[in-house]
């Protein structure tokens, strides 16, 4: 039996979700709970490989126990691993899925949300939870960055956004979607993809800061785009404001006949 289990994590102290030996990770922990839950070793795999430091709003799992689990029902399970869990971990829902279902290839997109604060004094109850940007950002910041996170969007070759050591295959990408939005001192960055590069988010949101402070012009983005190169692009924000915000899966993704 396959469970489909939608979690959410704080990233601060774990180093990504990736298993990792003698290091903190949401896959190990993950496994680690739903093998003392049904009694048997349990395989689990993630949506995707968050970054250490990086945290998940909704992040989905498959949990595939073996022979001879206790028999929980799905609806139950949040409730029933809470206690086997850290204080920065949850189980929010699961559910049954076909042996079909693949939780990394049935994805048709993914959200990530990015939260900036512009504030000369640090906030203790943002830190490791958002980018604390010490400086003043220019009046005209906001219409910067949404000028030039236009030309982002749509179908590219984003191989400039992506940090090196990936070994994708092909870095063609369909940004769906990239918001910017102020809130108080915070600034908030929405990206919806078919599928994200290495750090691709992370080097996104720090070009457009570079846009934001008058370092790199708007219309620049179409030439850096066109480059492919790294280093025509911005700097890497950190890893504290990212959160892995929502998946989408394909329609007949459920579905035992798909």
């Amino acid at each position: 039996m396959q469970y489909f289990v939608t979690v959410s994590y704080l990233g601060v102290d774990f180093c990504g979700f990736q298993i990792q030996p003698n290091a903190r990770t949401v896959q190990g922990t993950l496994t680690a709970a739903f093998s003392r839950l049904f009694g048997v070793p349990c395989a689990v795999s993630g949506c995707s490989r968050t970054d250490s430091g990086v945290h998940a709003l909704a992040a989905c799992v498959s949990v595939k126990p073996e022979e001879g689990a206790y028999a929980i029902p799905p609806e139950k399970i949040p409730q029933a691993i809470a206690p086997f869990l850290p204080p920065d971990l949850s189980v929010k829902a699961a559910a049954v899925v076909p042996d079909s279902f693949h939780i990394r290839h049935d994805v048709l997109k993914k959200r990530y949300i990015y939260r900036l604060r512009s504030a000369p004094v640090r906030d203790p109850f943002c830190c490791g939870r958002a980018w604390q940007f010490p400086y003043p950002f220019p009046s005209d910041a906001l219409a910067r960055m949404q000028t030039a996170a236009a030309f982002l969007v749509g179908r590219h070759d984003f191989c400039a956004f992506m940090s090196a050591g990936s070994d994708v295959p092909g870095t063609v990408r369909t940004l769906f979607a990239l918001d910017v939005e102020k809130k108080g001192d915070e600034y908030l960055f929405t990206l919806e993809a078919d599928g994200f590069l290495y750090n691709m988010v992370r080097i996104i949101v720090g070009t457009l800061v570079d846009v934001a402070m008058h370092r790199i012009s708007p219309d620049c983005i179409e030439w850096i785009l066109d480059s492919k190169k790294r280093e025509n692009a911005g700097e890497t924000a950190p890893p504290d404001g990212l959160y892995l915000a929502k998946v989408f899966y394909r329609e007949d993704a459920f579905s035992a006949e798909k």
